[in-house]
This record gives structure tokens, sequence and C-alpha cells, in this order.
């Protein structure tokens, strides 16, 4: 009696086993957090609050403090916007964990995309919480337009944020083939 490969249950390398998941990126998000704290406590150090650090024509490191959330948007909501911005940033931090626990290992693009965006998060999840307000010191201008000043935290929410783009315009098709024609 002869069984043909596809009668037998054969697990694929893509099945989601314990340690199989998305969940070996939580590194990154780590040392994104790690970096962010590092980086925003030696601002606070070495920087006065509001005074530009000239460092290139375009670029300053500049000590400001964000009560609100992205480009200040509500910084000036008398402080109930604290614990709001606190309450999203854990919503969804547990949000991508879990996503990242059902998201196959060999998906790395995806699964650094959201460790990226997971340890910015945290890191300013961090300085709400201690601190009330979000530490930013990247300054970049043009003569005199300038961008909302930034943290380290910000460049790697936004840096994953397009790593996600990537993968949902360029990948998320090619991995829908690949799984239909193994099916």
């Amino acid at each position: 009696m002869a069984i043909e490969m596809s009668e037998v249950n054969v697990p694929k390398t893509e099945d989601k086993a314990v340690g199989n998941n998305c969940l070996i990126w939580l590194w990154l998000a780590f040392a994104v957090i790690a970096l962010d704290l590092l980086t925003k406590q030696l601002a606070v150090s070495f920087l006065e609050y509001a005074d530009p650090n000239p460092v290139l024509p375009f670029f300053d490191l500049t000590l400001l403090f964000n009560y609100g959330a992205a480009f200040s948007f509500l910084s000036d909501a008398g402080g109930w916007q604290r614990w709001f911005f606190v309450l999203i940033a854990i919503g969804v931090s547990i949000f991508i964990v879990i996503w990242m626990q059902k998201t196959q290992r060999n998906y790395w693009w995806l699964g650094m995309g959201l460790s990226l965006i997971l340890g910015g998060a945290i890191g300013n999840l961090y300085d709400r919480i201690f601190q009330g307000y979000v530490i930013d010191f990247i300054s970049l201008h043009y003569q005199n337009y300038f961008f909302p000043a930034f943290n380290l935290a910000d460049s790697a929410i936004t840096l994953g944020a397009a790593i996600l783009i990537i993968d949902m315009l360029f990948l998320e098709s090619k991995r829908k083939k690949s799984e239909e024609s193994n099916s």
C-alpha cells in the first residue's frame, strides 16, 4: 500500500509552532528602548532646555518636552491627554505583541517592522508614565522652517511603519501566492 505525499500530514516550515513566530524580533524592540532611553538621558544631562546646539546646517540638538502626541497634538489639553496616550500606547503594544506571536517567524520583514514600532511605543510610553511628557531632542530645519522635534523612539516608529507599508505593498501578495501554491 503506497502512500502519496499529499496524504501525509507533514507540518510545513510555516506552521506556528512554539518558538516559530516573530517574537524572535523582540531583541530589536529592547535595543530600541535601551538606545532611546540612553539618548534621552544624555540629552537631559547635556542640553539646556530649548537651546539649539547646531550639528549641521539643517540639524540641531535641542531639548524639548512634548506633552502631547505627534506634532504636539493635544499638548495644551490640560493634562488628561497624558493618561489617554498612556492607554493608547499600552493597547497598541499589547496588540503588536499578539500580532508578532501569531506571525510566522519567516516573515522577518513584518516582524522587524512590528518590533521597531513596539520599541518606539514603549520608549515614549516610559517617558509619559515617569516624566509626564516625552523628551525630544532631534531638530531638523531649513532656514526658518522647522520640523517638529523628535527622538529615537519616534524614528523607530516611523521606520517600522515604513517597513510595514513596504511589506503590505510588495511582500504580502508574494506570501499569499506562495501559500496558495503550497496548499
